[in-house]
């Protein structure tokens, strides 16, 4: 038997992603985002959940422009931080002692620890409710070369990214099998 429940936030593990973005300066921010995703293909983009009343709102919105950094579990008391103090008031790069490296295609700085950093221009903007989606398409991709497996690929063990699961911080443990087994011979 199943309980009912009345809707809420209720898909899990959402991915957890350090955005950097600028001001009009090139003041950089960071901000934690949880609603975060891949929503197309080709041309590859990604959809950001961000309040309008989020310091980033506005920056990302003027900028028109972000990247996305992938935390290792080594900087989860930075990424915490990182979403619950505001940039308004905070510079959060020297706070918590991350390093702001130059990103190749836009002005928003990468995360010298995340190991995976993902350059953005923002191709649209939708209001939803209490958040609004920022949709980026990618521009440029890095990934530390100590993460690739011998074919190129991540080895997302040592990435070691982490997930937020209604309100909790949980870690990922193996892989249990591949896009499409269930349909390989057997």
């Amino acid at each position: 038997m199943k309980t009912r429940k009345e809707p809420f936030t209720a898909l899990f593990p959402c991915p957890v992603v350090l955005v950097t973005c600028v001001d009009s300066t090139g003041e950089p921010n960071i901000i934690t985002l949880a609603w975060a995703g891949t929503v197309c293909s080709e041309p590859p983009m990604i959809g950001l959940g961000i309040r309008p009343s989020r310091y980033s709102h506005r920056l990302i919105e003027n900028s028109r422009e972000f990247v996305v950094n992938i935390p290792p579990t080594k900087i989860l008391r930075e990424t915490d931080y990182c979403g619950v103090t505001s940039g308004r008031d905070t510079d959060k790069f020297s706070e918590t002692k991350l390093t702001p490296e130059q990103a190749d295609k836009v002005e928003a700085p990468l995360i010298r620890e995340c190991l995976v950093n993902i350059e953005y221009v923002l191709k649209d903007k939708v209001p939803l409710g209490t958040h609004d989606l920022f949709l980026g398409e990618i521009v440029q991709v890095h990934i530390d070369q100590t993460i690739l497996d011998k074919k190129g690929n991540t080895d997302f063990t040592k990435a070691d990214p982490f997930t937020y699961n209604q309100g909790e911080y949980w870690s990922l443990h193996k892989k249990l099998g591949t896009y499409g087994y269930s349909k390989q011979a057997k």
